[in-house]
């Protein structure tokens, strides 16, 4: 598979992530947001004892064509720290969840309607953690692939529409726009990956990243 290419199959993908290696490569540093004028936060911790644990679903599917995709979701406006962002499926771990796969495949099917079974979901491993310091969460990544297309109904509440996007897009040397922009009084700097009209940052474009970069090893 080239770095950056107009075709990846799901198998292609899978290929390439199972079984994911003990030594993740990193996201591209550009997609961290950080304070325009100093270019640089204090050390955050993805172990932050205080961090709420919660699970998202990185999840690729075939398209018509077998091309592999990740499925994301645009949120609706709300009064809250994520309001109109594009994430993926997943939230806060609950007390009857038997583990983080499990928050995350729940999740998924309260959001977009998975049904695991009928896509013959399997689930790979987990990407590095991320912390997200506004509200309070330790974010574990489980990607999974998804072996047939998925029948995937938007939840109306939580989701404004579902994205299926090209993995191609998030590969290394795919464009990276890097933004300055005032974001709740705070003026950061951040890089985005450009996805169906919509700017994919933050947590998400940095799991996304780092998803890229272990589809483009060579």
């Amino acid at each position: 598979m080239s770095r950056y290419c107009d075709r990846v199959t799901i198998d292609e993908a899978l290929a390439r992530l199972a079984p994911l290696p003990d030594r993740l490569p990193p996201s591209p540093p550009e997609l961290m947001p950080v304070p325009a004028a100093t270019g640089a936060w204090p050390p955050l911790r993805a172990d932050e004892p205080s961090a709420r644990s919660a699970a998202v679903l990185v999840l690729l599917v075939p398209d018509d064509t077998r091309r592999a995709r990740v499925v994301l979701i645009e949120r609706p406006a709300y009064e809250g720290h994520h309001s109109g962002e594009v994430s993926f499926p997943g939230g806060k771990a609950e007390p009857g969840d038997a583990d983080l796969v499990a928050t995350a495949l729940r999740e998924a099917a309260e959001e977009i309607g998975l049904d695991a079974t009928q896509a013959g979901v399997e689930v790979l491993g987990t990407l590095d953690p991320v912390w997200v310091a506004v509200s309070g969460f330790r974010i574990t990544p489980i990607v999974a692939v998804a072996r047939r297309r998925p029948h995937l109904t938007p939840d109306p509440g939580e989701v404004v529409r579902i994205v299926e996007a090209p993995v191609r897009l998030f590969l290394p040397g795919a464009p990276i726009v890097v933004v300055e922009r005032t974001i709740r009084d705070w003026p950061l700097r951040y890089g985005v990956f450009p996805v169906d009209g919509l700017e994919v940052w933050g947590a998400t474009a940095r799991i996304l990243g780092q998803l890229g970069a272990l589809l483009g090893r060579s």
